[in-house]
């Protein structure tokens, strides 16, 4: 039973001011399986003040003395990675290869990025006699979510310790256990005092405070899009950055040619991977309808051989995070089913032989219409739906029409048409047969947020511009 009832604040390990606990649950049995502290704004103005004492030193330091703490981080990481893998699998019930895996090593990826990026990352450029200069914008306000705990964390702290914040996280309550690692990890490594500071707490009683309180200069939020409203209304007063990574519905274009069985797959595969529970998975694929019965055998053995919290299988997927999350998508099974989608495989309830755990069958719909339900909602778990379209031009208006842009996908064996293809969908990211890249920037169109994450890019959310005029002879 882990118990994490303190806060990390100015360098030290305090108690709660109002003591309150919430417990955490295993999604794998149901059962608790520890408890955390609940903070309140009172433990927030704590944070917030120690990180606005520690701005101050923090600010003024060098490129070579960051560089110094992000590789004694770096270190210190790679010694912890089991123990952050075990708090994965524990709080989220992913797969210990999942866990060990991508979970631990996208937080890894996006530490050596910004120390890559910081080593050369311009501060300063002379425009004729005007000097522009990127300064850190503050104290920050991080809140992340559950589903990529680490990755999430690690995508907000690097950036704003290397480019001179200082911060207080709040991470998800859902998946709070790697959080306390990555803390003990930063601890370890001399992250100077009042730097970095956590408060684990829920949404109305940290996340608002933090978002709204007058000494944050800027919040970094990643999760839904109704939360991300709510952020930045309570953002809006004090008229501080706001940047979101919310939501998507990411449509993938399967092309009509010699690769569309492998792509078909390929789409279906990545679409189970972590439960489905990412918010830039390829959750709508578009294919030809004169192909469409050829897609639905393709995609019905696919996801037909995706085994469910199978230990010893390195594919196979873990429950989905919470309870509320089984049952809303539990409550999107049936409503596709309802408005007239071909269930092609899986469905509501456990899949066979699971008795216990926040567990979905991996589900694949067939000629889904855009205006359905399953298809407009992120259902945030392992279900894929298939649209048709006619001819490319279709395709394309029926990927674009949805609220979100977080994400887009064009799989095929004719690269120059795949190219031409993503150049037309409104996303912040597209990936070709599945592209990948830790240094590309991340972020969304529409009602999937604002601003950019991972390598480079996520450093010009934690900075101000300033002009000195006349600083050079003209």
């Amino acid at each position: 039973m882990r118990e994490y009832l303190q806060f990390y604040i100015d360098g030290q390990w305090v108690d709660p001011i109002r003591p309150n606990s919430l417990d955490v649950d295993d999604p794998t049995t149901e059962e608790v399986s520890g408890r955390i502290a609940l903070g309140s704004s009172a433990d927030v103005d704590v944070a917030v003040q120690a990180a606005r004492r520690a701005f101050a030193t923090w600010s003024q330091t060098t490129r070579e003395q960051r560089l110094d703490v992000l590789s004694a981080i770096l270190t210190e990481y790679q010694n912890r990675a089991g123990d952050l893998a075990d708090a994965v699998h524990e709080e989220m019930g992913a797969p210990t290869s999942l866990a060990a895996g991508p979970q631990v090593n996208l937080g890894l990826g996006h530490l050596s990025t910004a120390i890559d990026a910081l080593k050369n990352f311009e501060f300063e450029e002379q425009h004729g006699s005007t000097l522009v200069v990127k300064e850190p914008i503050g104290v920050c306000g991080l809140i992340t979510p559950w589903n990529w705990p680490i990755n999430q964390i690690a995508c907000k702290v690097f950036p704003a310790l290397a480019t001179g914040c200082t911060m207080v996280l709040k991470p998800s309550e859902v998946a709070p256990y790697s959080a306390q690692i990555f803390t003990e990890i930063l601890d370890a490594a001399g992250v100077p005092a009042g730097v970095y500071n956590l408060v684990y707490g829920d949404g109305p009683g940290v996340g608002a405070a933090l978002s709204s309180h007058p000494d944050i200069d800027m919040v970094s939020f990643t999760g839904s899009t109704r939360a991300g409203v709510d952020v930045a209304k309570n953002a809006a007063a004090t008229v501080k950055r706001v940047t979101q990574e919310l939501g998507g519905k990411s449509p993938n274009i399967v092309l009509d040619d010699d690769d569309f069985a492998k792509s078909v797959a390929a789409g279906t595969s990545v679409m189970m991977t972590n439960s489905g529970q990412s918010c830039n998975a390829p959750s709508r694929m578009l294919v030809p309808n004169s192909r469409m019965d050829e897609a639905i055998a393709v995609a019905r053995e696919t996801a037909s051989a995706v085994k469910v919290g199978d230990p010893n299988d390195k594919k196979a997927i873990g429950p989905v995070a919470s309870r509320a999350q089984f049952e809303k998508i539990q409550g999107l099974l049936q409503k596709g089913i309802d408005e007239g989608a071909t269930l092609v495989v899986g469905g509501p309830g456990r899949p066979d032989g699971i008795e216990t755990g926040y567990y979905v069958k991996p589900t694949v719909f067939a000629n889904v219409t855009n205006d359905m339900t399953i298809a407009r909602e992120e259902i945030f778990g392992p279900v894929l739906c298939i649209l048709g379209y006619d001819d490319l031009d279709q395709a394309l208006e029926i990927a674009n029409d949805t609220d979100y842009g977080l994400a887009g996908y064009v799989s095929g064996a004719d690269l120059d048409q795949a190219r031409s293809v993503a150049r037309r969908i409104r996303a912040g990211s597209v990936a070709i047969n599945h592209g990948f890249d830790m240094n590309a920037p991340f972020g969304g169109y529409k009602r999937s947020g604002n601003g950019r994450e991972w390598g480079q890019f996520g450093f010009d959310e934690y900075l101000e511009i300033k002009a000195a005029l006349g600083y050079a002879p003209a």
